[in-house]
Order: C-alpha cells, then structure tokens, then sequence
C-alpha cells in the first residue's frame, strides 16, 4: 500500500539518485558531474536517514510498518533503507573523488646520482620525485623562415 511516507522515504530518494547518477554519467562538464555526484550523495544519505529523522519529526509521514520478526526487520531495514543509502553514497563518493583530483602532468624522478657521504649522513641521501610541467598546445606556430617569405 502506497503511503505519503513512502513517496518521501522511498520514491523521492530513487528519483533523485537516478537523476543524480544520469547527470553524472551524461555530463561533459566536470562541474555538472559533481553537482550530480553530489545529488545521488545527499539522496542516498536520505535513504540512510530519512527513517530516523521521520520517526522524530512530527510533520514526515514514516514509511509503515514492516512485517515480520525482529529478523526479518532488521533485514528489511538493511535491505531497503540504511543499506541502499550506504551503497549510493559510496559510490557517489568515489565518482566525487575521481571527478575532484586535479592532473598533476608527468612526474618524474631525478637524475641517479651518487650522494656525497655527507649527504648520506644527514640522511638527505633521499632521492624526491620533481614535477615536470606538460607543455601546452597553442596550434600550429610558423617558423622565422616561413614569415619573412
């Protein structure tokens, strides 16, 4: 049976997940991926929450009453709630970090060369990875040569 507490608990979350997890995955634009990214977040942590914050909160409508044994609630829960919510915001989290790391270019290491034993002693003998910086496309440049002729 269809309740004003399952359209908000359930129904609402779904949609906007999906919504969320459609933008994500159709966007060119980094920005709008995020915004999507965070849409499925914030609506699998409603899936996660919204049963507890309905319960104590007089104007939500709660989802029902489940049926069963104290088993078969608890798995329930798990099954339509807390545990869907915890796998959408997991997985919006991951697509959150891959969409906000930013490209560092090549990385290289320096050059082997023979620490100095003072060098060695001090324990600065460590060799540290430098950052080259990757070179920008401009378009095609002309040459001295082919301007003057």
């Amino acid at each position: 049976m269809a309740t004003n507490g399952r359209l908000w608990l359930e129904v609402v979350p779904g949609v906007v997940t999906l919504a969320g997890g459609l933008v994500l995955l159709w966007s060119r634009l980094r920005p709008l991926a995020v915004f999507g990214a965070w849409l499925a977040a914030l609506a699998g942590a409603w899936f996660a929450v919204g049963g507890l914050v309905a319960q104590h909160w007089a104007s939500l409508p709660t989802a029902g009453q489940p049926v069963g044994s104290g088993m078969q609630l608890v798995l329930e829960e798990i099954g339509f709630f807390t545990g869907i919510g915890l796998g959408i915001v997991f997985v919006a989290a991951v697509a959150l970090g891959r969409f906000t790391v930013l490209t560092m270019g090549r990385v290289e290491a320096p050059a082997a060369a023979e620490p100095s034993r003072e060098r060695e002693a001090a324990g600065a003998g460590r060799s540290i990875a430098r950052i080259v910086p990757v070179p920008v496309f401009r378009g095609p440049q002309r040459s001295a040569d082919a301007a003057e002729s």
